[in-house]
């Protein structure tokens, strides 16, 4: 599966479809107040798909004492557990912001991996979709610099929507089983970074040691 996935990534580029006309504007809460990590500003509140969103948690994603990106989680509820968040109702988003510079193809086989290693077999099986399709985005990059961003916004009936520096990249993703997987590389039995998956929980714990 993972010589396929690398394969495919090679091999196709960047899909540039118009966004579907279903997908709703994203805005930030009027007068919302923000919390602020490493120096990046997440809205405590936004509206996705008609719905109100609140800011369930943010946090620094670190490699060895390296701060590579922060990362805040969006939901209709508070959620506490990885459980409560994959359950949450409505949409639901994930917002990232690049602290340093990022080679392209290594953050698509990172986030890659991290989906095959925490979703079951059937859950990755179904999610391979959309797993190939945020691998071109990536790949089509030669890399994500400070202070780009991308989000992955789920609207039900309409999938998920990945969005480079504010641009939607191609048509929503339809299998509802990938956002699930995606959440599951921060917020899984692996996670990319257990005091990140605290933190995007709202459960944080100071890293002694990091500034």
């Amino acid at each position: 599966m993972r010589g396929l996935i690398a394969a495919l990534v090679m091999t196709f580029g960047l899909s540039q479809a118009a966004l579907a006309q279903s997908q709703a504007p994203v805005t930030a809460a009027a007068a919302s107040p923000v919390v602020e990590v490493a120096g990046v500003k997440y809205e405590t509140g936004l509206n996705l798909g008609g719905q109100t969103l609140q800011l369930n948690g943010a946090g620094i994603r670190y490699k060895a004492v390296f701060k590579v990106y922060t990362a805040g989680l969006y939901l209709s509820t508070k959620a506490n557990s990885t459980e409560a968040a994959l359950a949450a109702p409505g949409p639901k988003r994930l917002h990232i912001v690049m602290l340093r510079e990022v080679d392209g193809n290594e953050l698509g086989r990172l986030f890659t991996k991290g989906m095959e290693q925490n979703a079951s077999r059937e859950e990755f099986g179904k999610a391979i979709n959309g797993v190939l399709r945020v691998a071109e985005i990536f790949a089509s990059r030669k890399s994500l610099t400070t202070g780009e961003h991308f989000s992955i916004d789920y609207i039900p009936g309409t999938g998920s929507v990945v969005l480079l520096n504010g641009k939607p990249q191609g048509a929503p993703i339809k299998e509802p089983e990938f956002f699930s997987a995606l959440l599951r590389i921060w917020l899984g039995k692996s996670p990319a970074d257990d005091q990140l998956k605290d933190a995007l929980l709202g459960n944080a714990k100071e890293r002694s040691g990091r500034s």
